[in-house]
């Protein structure tokens, strides 16, 4: 069934199916505008803690709470009834212990009503993804690329290069093994995106991986045009909103200055309607 004819928002095990199907498609969202947008278009809509960067102007994702992750989640599934919500797991929400881990999923999908949660790491994490899926949490992983780790990786750079590949491809059967419903490869080469896709019993969801992941994955204000403080070599443009907005800021601008607006039809006359 296509995404405009699905009538109810898929659930985990729906978005487990698609492996080898049909490729998924989703984009973050952080506000119900923005959401409502994307609401039957996408399989799945990510609440991504890049909204720290995006939208609150952090330097990085590590700044993020679970407050703010709360807010926007709530805000993204008041705009969604065709697709499932997915959620970013704060840094230092869930990395000390299974315990603590559950303890913060349980209240993010509780608080958001979020179908999945997310979180980054593999091997490391195979001991807490299965302790949350035992527990009834869907979790979707995420490795190559953690943009939580950057500290430790040495910045946002390409991982799974050259010997490198060997650990990647463990972290992906780690997190398929634990249980895991999809696993997002961020900044992976595209032949050992293939290799993981292929060996793999679980949906891979691409962003700067290869076109043959099971899915793809963008934030919404890269594609958009809309954040543009700089761009990731993986990251296409659909549309340039940001120097429309501009655009019209500046025509705006123009027009109060020119006293051009408000005109006429933007105004209320001193007469009392008879209607």
């Amino acid at each position: 069934m296509s995404a405009t004819a699905r009538k109810t928002a898929p659930m985990p095990t729906d978005i487990l199916a698609r492996k080898g199907g049909a490729p998924l498609v989703s984009l973050t969202a952080y506000t119900t505008p923005m959401a409502q947008v994307m609401d039957g278009i996408c399989d799945f809509v990510l609440v991504g803690d890049s909204v720290g960067m995006v939208l609150h102007g952090l330097p990085s994702t590590l700044d993020v709470t679970m407050e703010m992750m709360i807010l926007h989640g709530q805000a993204v599934r008041r705009g969604l009834a065709q697709s499932m919500l997915v959620i970013d797991m704060p840094f230092g929400s869930y990395e000390q212990s299974p315990a603590q881990a559950f303890e913060n999923a349980a209240r993010l999908m509780r608080e958001t009503g979020a179908g999945a949660v997310k979180l980054e790491g593999g091997e490391v994490m195979e001991d807490t993804i299965a302790f949350l899926t035992k527990r009834g949490i869907p979790v979707m992983a995420h490795i190559g690329l953690t943009p939580q780790s950057i500290h430790t990786l040495g910045g946002y750079k390409v991982q799974g290069r050259g010997a490198a590949a060997t650990q990647l491809m463990a972290d992906a059967q780690a997190v398929t093994r634990a249980g895991a419903f999809a696993v997002v490869l961020e900044k992976v080469p595209q032949a050992l995106a293939d290799q993981i896709t292929e060996t793999v019993a679980i949906p891979t969801i691409g962003i700067g991986a290869s076109a043959q992941c099971d899915g793809q994955i963008l934030v919404v204000d890269d594609m958009l045009g809309l954040f543009t403080a700089f761009k990731a070599k993986f990251v296409k443009r659909y549309a340039h909103l940001g120097d429309d907005a501009k655009a019209a800021v500046q025509a705006y601008a123009d027009e109060v200055t020119a006293r051009s607006f408000p005109g006429p039809e933007h105004v209320f006359s001193d007469e009392v309607s008879k209607t």
